[in-house]
């Protein structure tokens, strides 16, 4: 599987270590903020057939985290972006 890093052009999937599902970005403070919302972050994951977004870091290269749209059924990737960047989007909209 090839991910097409935004700065560094196509890279093979083997210097990367997925990281688990890109809604983890959303991390609530587990001390201020509500104690079951902070327990679903820690344990409950969905496990989805299709199209997803997914926390990638690339361990064996710039050491980037990416968040990478994949098709978990053709391993199809439709988009790849960088998790800061994701993360300041986010952050501006609420």
């Amino acid at each position: 599987m090839i991910i097409n890093h935004p700065l560094l052009g196509p890279r093979d999937a083997a210097e990367f270590v997925y990281k688990g599902d890109a809604s983890l970005i959303d991390r609530p403070d587990g001390m201020t903020d509500d104690l079951d919302r902070f327990h679903d972050y820690l344990y409950l994951r969905d496990n989805p057939a299709g199209e997803h977004r997914e926390l990638w870091y690339h361990e064996q290269g710039d050491r980037s985290w990416l968040v990478v749209t994949r098709n978990t059924l053709t391993h199809d990737i439709t988009n790849v972006e960088l998790a800061r960047d994701v993360a300041r989007s986010r952050g501006r909209s609420r």
